[in-house]
């Protein structure tokens, strides 16, 4: 027997006992179900909105709630709770194995099964499913297909009257179940928070002192370490001083920092966190954060290696024909900057307001394409892309746009086997580009192309963890970077972690290690 969790209701309850004709919708992510129902005393089927973990044809059930008059669907009634059981008769039980809900079984061989076993067809199931064999057309196969499903089944049945008693909602289970397997239940607790999407540390908390597991239990302090690495990725840093670290899981936890600092190296001992030193001092970080931050290093030595496909430019001549075209005369020190980007691949162009980056980056623009050389560019906003377009003359796509993001799965179709074409990648206001969206921007440009960031590192940080361009800028890229202007020189201010709720803003986010040399 398995329950929906139970919302409140300031109207009436009612409770309605019967059959269930037809699954007309289910959703095993939410455990949003609509179902038709035969119900004790209605001489048609009702419609029956509510939650549940799994549900099929056939199966008894019992729902509370009141009836609402939907204004697209009509009378249904709204159960705030779905007690649902196995069919008892030998016709629900075919029914059940008939609907669907078991791979591998369908009309026909649901009527065998039901026909062989009778009323003790879900013990069988259970307890002795090689007596399948009996059942005249059932290769092994198909057989051990019918198994597995059956298991999955009650498995996720299980899973969602466990959910519901540690305060979790059903439509988790079948999550849980596809992230943790047959031993879901056992292996339950923080496993939640690591292994399964959409459930965090405080959830997984919640279900495990529910469970009884002591507030200083090993297993509680090695995922309270990752919980504090997360809550700082969610103030954009890429990893904390390894005391920082230790001293924010000892805060979220009311833990005792020698015991956290043992979970800590037991974590960093199973791989789950990685610890680096930077600067001489021992840092925690992520791995995936970790190892996105190694190979854009990787990647930007590599690209810029080799000479720029652009070859080399007559500046001396080409650069007035450009200041007669555009009426505006470069700056000495501009003029400095335009040799020193087109000499390299990978550089970074940096300054405050007014000092002239518009104006050197369409000079560079006008002279590239004066060349034939294939420009790409990119802004991590719709605001800025449009902004780039008008200055340039040149289409400029947002950088989700130009990676292809699939918005159903939240991945980029550019990539490693799907490189952008191009000669020259060139992307605006990069002081708002993260560790993740630079990684998957360079590993989707070809190592011969050239890269180009734009951007000033004292304007609108990344929301994500990391600031790309200060990376790329400390560690080693050719610095085009103007006179600071009205602007002040720039620095990498990195202060220590502070939580959301305290935080003011600050000119620096992460702390970057994207080296080139």
């Amino acid at each position: 027997m398995r329950a929906s969790a139970a919302p409140s209701s300031d109207t009436p309850v009612e409770t309605l006992t019967g059959t269930i004709e037809r699954v007309t919708f289910h959703s095993p992510a939410t455990g949003f179900a609509v179902l038709k129902v035969r119900v004790r005393g209605k001489p048609q089927p009702v419609a029956i909105v509510g939650t549940t973990a799994a549900v099929a044809a056939g199966e008894m059930m019992t729902a509370e709630g009141s009836w609402v008059n939907d204004r697209a669907h009509g009378l249904q009634f709204k159960a705030s709770r779905l007690v649902t059981a196995p069919p008892a008769s030998k016709d629900g039980i075919e029914r059940y194995l008939a609907s669907g809900a078991i791979k591998g079984i369908g009309i026909a061989t649901a009527h065998k099964i039901v026909q062989a076993f009778g009323k003790r067809t879900f013990e069988v199931l259970d307890s002795e499913p090689h007596r399948l064999k009996e059942i005249v057309g059932l290769t092994d196969a198909r057989i051990r297909r019918i198994t597995e499903s059956w298991t999955e089944d009650r498995i996720v049945r299980d899973l969602g009257v466990f959910l519901q008693e540690h305060g979790l909602g059903l439509g988790q289970a079948a999550r849980v179940f596809r992230a943790l397997g047959t031993d879901a239940i056992a292996l339950i607790r923080y496993r939640l928070a690591r292994d399964v999407k959409g459930i965090g540390f405080l959830t997984a908390d919640q279900v495990a002192m529910s469970l009884g597991l002591a507030r200083d239990a090993p297993e509680r302090l090695r995922a309270g370490i990752t919980y504090a690495l997360q809550e700082a990725r969610d103030d954009g840093h890429t990893g904390l001083p390894r005391d920082e670290a230790v001293a924010l899981a000892a805060r979220l936890l009311d833990g005792d920092m020698v015991l956290i600092e043992q979970a800590a190296e037991a974590e960093v001992a199973a791989r789950n966190l990685v610890a680096d030193t930077i600067g001489g001092e021992p840092h925690l970080f992520l791995k995936d954060l970790h190892r996105a931050e190694k190979i854009i290093g990787e990647r930007l030595r590599d690209i810029a290696k080799g000479s720029p496909p652009w070859g080399k430019i007559d500046l001396a001549a080409e650069v007035p024909r450009v200041e007669a075209r555009t009426g505006k005369a470069l700056a000495p020190s501009q003029r400095e900057a335009l040799a020193t980007i087109l000499s390299a691949k990978v550089s970074v162009i940096t300054g405050g307001p007014g000092v002239g980056k518009t104006t050197l980056l369409d000079t560079i623009l006008k002279l590239l394409t004066r060349h034939d050389v294939s420009v790409t560019l990119a802004a991590p906003t719709g605001r800025a892309a449009k902004r780039m377009t008008e200055q340039t003359g040149i289409e400029a796509k947002t950088i989700h746009r130009l990676l292809e993001i699939d918005p159903e799965f939240g991945a980029f179709s550019r990539g490693r086997e799907n490189l952008i074409d191009c000669d020259l990648l060139v992307v605006d206001e990069t002081s708002m580009v993260d560790v993740p969206l630079m990684l998957a921007l360079v590993e989707s440009l070809p190592a011969d192309a050239g890269l180009l960031l734009v951007g000033d590192v004292d304007q609108l940080p990344p929301v994500g963890p990391g600031q790309a361009l200060l990376g790329a800028r400390a560690g080693g890229a050719t610095d085009g970077g103007l006179p600071p202007g009205r602007g002040e020189p720039h620095h990498c201010h990195r202060p220590p972690y502070q939580p959301r709720r305290d935080a003011g803003s600050c000119p620096g986010r992460g702390r970057e290690r994207l080296l080139l040399g």
